[in-house]
C-alpha cells in the first residue's frame, strides 16, 4: 500500500497554509483534485471512500486499493463547488458526494445535464439541485466560469436529446484556466476544441486502454504529454492511476513524452500540492517519480 504525500491534519494544515495569491491544486487520488485560489475551492470528481472496494472484493474483478484514502470527505468542509463528470462511481461516489453535501450546506455540483436523474438518485437529491451542462455550455457557478467540452469515455455518447453523457470541464479559476478532462480517449476535434481557450493547466488521465481490464479506456501516458503539447497548456499534471491495482500504469512513458516534447508537466503523489511556485519534496528522477519541469 502506497502512502499519501500527506493526509488527513496534514494535508487539512497544507490547504489551509497555501498562499492566496496563486492557483494551488491537490491531487487526492484517482480523478480528484482539490483547486484552491482567492476566490475559493473547487472539487474535481471527488472519489474519497471504499466504496468500488468493497464493492467488488468479491467479484472477479476486485478494486485493490494502492494508495492510502488521504482525507474523509466530511473534513472538507469548505468547499463551494464540486464537479462530476460522469456516472461511474469514481467520478460520482455517493459515499463521497453525500457527506461532503452535508459538510457543505451551500455546495454546488456541476453535472452533465444528460445524468441528472441518475445523479439525483444515486445522492438522493433534489432533482433540480445539481447545475446541469452540456458540451459548448458556458456557465458560471459560484465564482469560477465553467465551459463544457465533449469526453470519449469510450465514444462521445448522448441522450436522445443530444446532450452528452461524458464531460470534461475548462474552468476559470480566478484567471487561471484549468481542465480537467474527465475519463477520455482522443477524438477527432479534440484538439481544435480545446486549443482556443489557452488552457494553463491541463488534467489528464493516464491509465490507458486495455480490454482485458472489462472498463472503458483512457488516454495512455505518451497520448495525454502529445494532447496537452497540441493544445499549448502551460503545464499538464497526470491522473487516473495509482488507485486500483487492476487498473493503473507508470507515469514514465508520460514524463519521456513530455521532456521529448518540451512540455511542461508535474507528477504528484496524492496529497501533494501543485502551485505553480512550489513543488513540495519534487525530484528529477527517471523512473516515474514526481517532478515537475
Amino acid at each position: 500500500m502506497q502512502h499519501p504525500f500527506l493526509r488527513n491534519d496534514a494535508l487539512l494544515a497544507d490547504i489551509a497554509g497555501a498562499p492566496t495569491d496563486t492557483v494551488a491544486i491537490w491531487w487526492l487520488g484517482q480523478s480528484t483534485f482539490l483547486v484552491k485560489s482567492a476566490v475559493g475551492s473547487l472539487l474535481f470528481d471527488p472519489y474519497l471512500s471504499e466504496s468500488l472496494s468493497k464493492k467488488y472484493a468479491t467479484s472477479d474483478k476486485p478494486h485493490v486499493r494502492m494508495t492510502e484514502l488521504v482525507i474523509d470527505p466530511a473534513r472538507l468542509g469548505f468547499i463551494d463547488v464540486a464537479t462530476s463528470t460522469h456516472n461511474h462511481t469514481d467520478h460520482l461516489d455517493g459515499e463521497t458526494l453525500i457527506p461532503l453535501m452535508n459538510a457543505n450546506p451551500d455546495l454546488q455540483l456541476v453535472i452533465p445535464e444528460a445524468n441528472r436523474a441518475f445523479v439525483a438518485d444515486r445522492l438522493q437529491c433534489a432533482s433540480d439541485w445539481p447545475v446541469g451542462m452540456s458540451d459548448g455550455d458556458t456557465r458560471k457557478v459560484g465564482p469560477y466560469t465553467f465551459t463544457a467540452v465533449p469526453a470519449a469515455h469510450e465514444t462521445i455518447d448522448r441522450d436522445d436529446e443530444g446532450r452528452c453523457h461524458y464531460l470534461g470541464y475548462v474552468v476559470d479559476v480566478g484567471g487561471v484556466v484549468v481542465y480537467h478532462s474527465g475519463d477520455t480517449l482522443l477524438y477527432a476535434s479534440m484538439a481544435d476544441t480545446l486549443r482556443p481557450f489557452n488552457i494553463d493547466v491541463a488534467i489528464l488521465p493516464i491509465n490507458g486502454r486495455d480490454p482485458a481490464r472489462r472498463v472503458a479506456g483512457n488516454l495512455n501516458g505518451e497520448q495525454a504529454a502529445t494532447l496537452a503539447n497540441d493544445i499549448g497548456a502551460g503545464i499538464v499534471i497526470p491522473c487516473h492511476y495509482d488507485m486500483f491495482e487492476f487498473n493503473t500504469a507508470s507515469p514514465k512513458r508520460f514524463v519521456q513524452t513530455c521532456k521529448s516534447l518540451g512540455q511542461p508537466c508535474c507528477v504528484l503523489q496524492n496529497g501533494e500540492r501543485w502551485d505553480g511556485q512550489t513543488n513540495q519534496g519534487q525530484t528529477n528522477q527517471e523512473d516515474g517519480g514526481r517532478r515537475c519541469r
